[in-house]
């Protein structure tokens, strides 16, 4: 395969991620639509329920008010001349008077509650019916966008010339995916991670103040501060994740250094590096693109390889290229069958690799058997150092 061919299954990957955005997100508005579809039916069952009720109560509150009536009538006639009837008959037309009166009393509330949901349930279904009006309107508009999207890319296919253009692309994009970790790194370093350092020290306060009464709250207050504690370790290995700010600070090296001990000290992985050459400072792409490399790789071996060891090397060479090996001692996989099936596999690691290496002008390959562990090489030529494309900031 040569290398205009790799560079066109390049972009036609990242358009397959779009495309598989889309998709997701076209099946998720669906299903939303769905969801809200079954609530409509739910809901119009519900009021065509509660409209039955509040006409039968409506009827109920009708006869009563003609048995009130006739029961004022009876009561306004023993009290013209209570000579004129027995006690029991006077007591008869008060109590028969004030139990119909307390009967309408109930049956007007009852009407009014369920006069109450009815417009509550009708409003909630109005609601709803919204809701599947809109979403059945963004489905139609992701399924354009889908379609216009492929279209296109069949066509940028056929069209797309300059072997220069395509690598800025590429470039490009991944440039915009490193920026967004960056952004979102320095964000949550900003926000949350302060923020809950500061609800440790809250914690330890209320600790001593809350240390005379009882010896449940200290205990609660204990355990909190411990989950506190633990999740602000989970959000700083995130933003590590997300973008190693020392990658802009110390550079690839060192920061691969940190990573690999971090893998080895809190999940005993059986990582090792080893860097020959002199060191060099490389462009800010070039270093984001090799750690992820590395990253990914590790992660590939530790989770699926069920590897005893695992060997990252980096060497600089002198014709200003950088080598990067990792291998494993792992179950292996079959590399030929996994090729064949790049493009109809739901995971794109290794493709992603290769192309992002190849993007940048370098070369990757990947050795496998079953049962014989997994060689993982690249090589990438640099122009020196290129401390012109790092954050002005220098923050992560």
């Amino acid at each position: 395969m040569n290398k205009r061919n790799l560079e066109a299954m390049a972009i036609d990957f990242i358009f397959r991620e779009t495309i598989g955005a889309l998709t997701n997100a076209r099946e998720s508005i669906i299903d939303i639509a769905e969801s809200a579809r079954a609530e409509c039916l739910r809901l119009r069952s519900a009021v065509i329920e509660l409209q039955k009720r509040a006409a039968e109560s409506l009827e109920a509150v009708d006869r009563l008010e003609r048995e009130a009536d006739k029961a004022r009538e009876r009561l306004a006639e023993v009290s013209r001349d209570f000579s004129l009837h027995s006690h029991a008959a006077i007591r008869h037309a008060y109590e028969a008077a004030g139990k119909v009166q307390v009967e309408l009393t109930i049956a007007r509330e009852r009407e009014n509650s369920l006069r109450r949901k009815r417009d509550e349930l009708e409003r909630s279904l109005q609601n709803i019916e919204k809701v599947v009006e809109k979403a059945e309107s963004m489905v139609s508009r992701v399924s354009a966008a889908t379609a216009f999207l492929t279209e296109n890319l069949k066509r940028m296919a056929d069209q797309w010339e300059g072997i220069k253009a395509r690598y800025q692309i590429g470039e490009r994009v991944i440039r915009a995916q490193e920026e967004e970790r960056r952004r979102v790194a320095r964000e949550i370093h900003d926000g949350p991670a302060q923020s809950m350092a500061n609800v440790v020290l809250r914690v330890e306060l209320c600790e001593r103040l809350h240390a005379a009464g009882r010896p449940e709250v200290t205990q609660e207050l204990a355990q909190l501060k411990a989950l506190v504690k633990e999740c602000l370790r989970e959000l700083r290995g995130i933003i590590f994740n997300l973008r190693p700010m020392a990658l802009d600070d110390l550079g690839l090296v060192p920061t691969l250094k940190r990573y690999l001990e971090n893998l080895r000290e809190q999940e005993g992985c059986p990582v090792t590096l080893k860097v020959t050459g002199k060191e060099t400072r490389l462009g800010s792409m070039l270093e984001v693109a090799i750690f992820r490399l590395v990253q990914e790789a590790v992660n590939n071996a530790r989770k699926h390889a069920q590897a005893s060891t695992i060997q990252v090397e980096i060497d600089f060479a002198d014709d200003r290229s950088v080598s990067i090996r990792v291998e494993d001692d792992g179950v292996g996989f079959d590399i030929e069958r996994l090729k064949a099936e790049w493009f109809d596999r739901e995971s794109f690691g290794l493709m992603s690799m290769k192309e992002r290496i190849e993007l940048l002008g370098g070369e990757f390959d990947v050795t496998s058997a079953l049962g014989q562990g997994t060689r993982l090489v690249a090589r990438v030529p640099y122009d020196g150092d290129r401390s012109d494309d790092r954050p002005a900031d220098g923050a992560g």
